[in-house]
Order: structure tokens, then sequence, then C-alpha cells
């Protein structure tokens, strides 16, 4: 499957209208359209799937390894890749935009903006260009789409600037439809937020496909990895509003493992039968008095007490403990499964790559064994004396004092969230089946 990166020069630049627009410009020529992620996010990868009705990818090199990374890009169904970067192209010491391109060897379609500026954009991306080779970074930065651009004179100035072995892809004209609303933790959802089909329509139609396409280059091709047997284990998966972030890949390697069933906090839904509950993360904290109303975080506290193999993620592990403050003041009864209260504040608490040391056999891992992810955060938890930690922090924030992975019966709650590269979904899988 070809495919192409969209880099950017900064966040906020405007990547992912731009990524948008080009989807819905393959698509109108009758191109089956693979989106993709560079890096840790769940919110930008639902306004792909919204546009594309396709799930998006992710692509992260620390979350998955430079054969992982390839893997997941082979696993997406299509004929060309569009695969979105991560804050501006070089930056991130982990897993940059630029460092999955590299591992790709993809090429770079870079996002500018081009409000004020028509020459000095045209060196902006030539500057981006050059400075691959400073970087080290073996990378090919093809050309550019102007975000926020008009046509006419403004359009062929910036055209007419760039150096011959730059491509001009398009531009997205500045238009209030292409906004997202924004809020904590990044955009509003793609089902909450879709941009107008209409503006998306005419944007897409500034879009040079046949360019694109010519610059389209096939990564090259992964280490197989190794088989593991399916289990006889039911998983049950939570999937709502305020449960919302689960990579494809894991709910995809859950299945191979084990029969998965999904359920809805949020709607009250019995907990199905099963051998594991997985309480991905997401926005309890937008919905903290439906859950506190909910018997379905009832029932996941009687399962957890009766020995249910239980993970949460993030708003997973917000969801398991006994409280859950909002900004506003206002204080939502949670399971009470971990011996810990949770408060949500204004700025981020935490937000980084991590990783984590297993202190002892738990969900996810056995003892001394490392597991890598990401963290996110807008709460803190304040945990109680004696509560017992699964994972020391070795890179990153966790829970409380350096320490991750609140534990509880067998029930798990991180502020990490993983990727089933890591291995910690087979080992949750294994370990709900011992029960």
């Amino acid at each position: 499957m070809n495919g192409f990166v969209v880099g950017g020069t900064r966040s906020g630049v405007g990547k992912t209208v731009a990524t948008l627009a080009i989807a819905r410009a393959l698509e109108a020529q009758g191109h089956d359209v693979q989106p993709a992620k560079a890096g840790p996010d769940f919110i930008d990868p639902s306004h792909h799937e919204a546009v594309t009705g396709t799930p998006s990818r992710t692509l992260d090199l620390w979350l998955e390894g430079r054969e992982g990374t390839r893997r997941n890009y082979h696993r997406g169904d299509g004929d060309v890749c569009v695969v979105e970067g991560v804050m501006g192209l070089y930056d991130g010491d982990c897993s940059s935009t630029a460092m999955v391109a590299d591992v790709l060897d993809l090429p770079v379609i870079l996002v500018a903006d081009a409000k004020a500026g028509m020459e000095s954009v045209a060196a902006t991306v030539h500057g981006f260009r050059e400075y691959a080779a400073h970087a080290g970074r073996d990378i090919d930065v093809a050309g550019l789409v102007a975000q926020r651009a008009h046509g006419g004179r403004h359009e062929q100035g910036i055209r007419d600037a760039l150096p011959e072995d730059l491509t001009y892809f398009g531009r997205i004209p500045p238009q209030s439809a292409l906004e997202i609303p924004d809020r904590h933790l990044g955009l509003h959802m793609g089902e909450e937020a879709a941009l107008d089909e209409a503006a998306l329509d005419d944007a897409a139609e500034t879009i040079r496909v046949d360019r694109l396409l010519d610059a389209a280059a096939t990564p090259p091709r992964p280490e197989a990895r190794p088989a593991a047997d399916p289990m006889d284990t039911r998983i049950a998966v939570a999937r709502d509003a305020a449960f919302c972030f689960t990579y494809p890949a894991t709910v995809e390697r859950l299945r191979e493992r084990a029969e998965v069933v999904a359920f809805s906090p949020l709607a009250g839904d019995d907990l199905p039968a099963c051998d594991g509950v997985y309480l991905p993360g997401g926005y309890p904290e937008l919905h903290g008095e439906a859950l506190e109303a909910s018997p379905t975080l009832g029932e996941i506290a009687t399962r957890a007490e009766d020995g249910t193999a239980v993970l949460g993620e993030c708003g997973g592990l917000m969801a398991l403990t006994e409280s859950l403050t909002t900004t506003d003041g206002d204080t939502y009864e949670m399971a009470g499964v971990l011996p810990a209260s949770v408060r949500m504040h204004d700025r981020y608490q935490a937000l980084d790559h991590v990783e984590l040391r297993a202190t002892q056999d738990t969900l996810t891992a056995a003892a001394d064994d490392s597991r890598r992810g990401h963290e996110f955060h807008y709460s803190s938890a304040d945990v109680d004396s004696d509560a017992r930690f699964a994972f020391d922090v070795v890179r990153g924030d966790g829970i409380d004092d350096g320490r991750d992975g609140l534990s509880e019966y067998r029930t798990l709650g991180t502020y990490c969230h993983l990727h089933a590269e890591s291995g910690a979904f087979d080992a949750f899988v294994e370990r709900a089946a011992e029960r």
C-alpha cells in the first residue's frame, strides 16, 4: 500500500484539516484511503474515521518499535495511506513525525500556514527539507500544502516561489467551517464535531491528487509477529463516549486471542459474562452524573471482588476509583474498586511517552518486565496510604510518587495507555484465563 506523511511546521498549523481534505480528494477520485496517525493520539484518528469510514492506524516508534510500526502500517486496508503527523515535523524525542517517515521510508507533504506570506512560505518549506540532512533524518520533504491560502495571486505567488524540486500539492482555503472546536485533551472527537461537508468538499477540490499519487511510496515489509494461540477466554470491552480511547490494533489483538464483547457503562448495560474487563481511556469526567447512576459500575465492582481480571487505563482508572471531582467542584461516586479519589484540573498533569517496570506479576506484565506507553491527563489521584502499585515509573509521572498500576483484587488501573505491540494485552488475556 502506497502512502505519504502529512507533516506540519508546528502544532496547530492545520494538519488534521489538511489530512481530511486530502483523504476526501483521494476518495472523490475513487481511491480507497487508509488513514493513519503518527504518535499516540486517539482524537485525530476519530476525525479520520468520521470522514473515511475506516479506523485510523496508530504509528508510534516508542509504543511499537520499528517493526511494530511497519506491521501496523501494513495491517491497513486500502490502496493509499494518508499518515497525519504529530506536532511539528521534527518535534519529539521518542517518535517524531520525521522519525516515523524515516522508518516507513515515506515522503512528507508539509503543511505550512500561508495566511500572511508567499515567498516566505516557500522559504520555510525549503528550510524544512534542508534541515533533514542536518538532523540525520533520511526523509524526503516532497512539497507543500498551503494552509489558509487564498486563490489567485496569493496561491500563484507561493507556487512561483517554490524551488523546482518542491511540489505544490494544493491549498486549504481560510474558512471558519474548516475549524474543529477543541477542549482539554485536544480537539472534540470526530463524531461530535464533524467538519462541514460542503466546506470539506471545497477544500478537497484544491488538492492535486495526481501529484500526491506520484509522490507516494511503499514502506518496507515488516518482520512477522510471533503467532499466539487463541484462548477459551471472553473479554468485555467498554465502548461509549466515556470510554472511547482504544487503538484498533488493541481490539484486533484481543480478538485474535479471545472472544470480545462490547458494552456501555453510560447506557447502563449489564456487564456481559466474561473472564476479563477492559475499561479504556476517554472522558468519564464529562459523564460523571450518568456514570454515578449507572448500575454497570456496581457490577464491575462486584466482579472485581469476585476475582475477575479488570484493567482500566486513564479514564478507566478514574472510573474504578472511589470518586471523581470535576473542575466545577461536583463530586460523583465511581466504582470504588481502587483506593483513590480523582480530581480534574484546568491544566494537564502529565503528557509524555512513558516506560514502566513491573515490581510484581500483574495483569499486563510479569515481574521485572518493562512496558512502554504514553500518558496525557488533566486529573490527579489522591491515593490511600496503604495503596499498592504494580509498576515503578522509569520515564513519565505515573499515579503517585513515581509509581503506576494501582492494584486491588485482580484489578489494575494505570494512567499509562499501552499498545498491543507491547505484549500487554496478550498478558492480560492470559491472566484473565487463569481464573
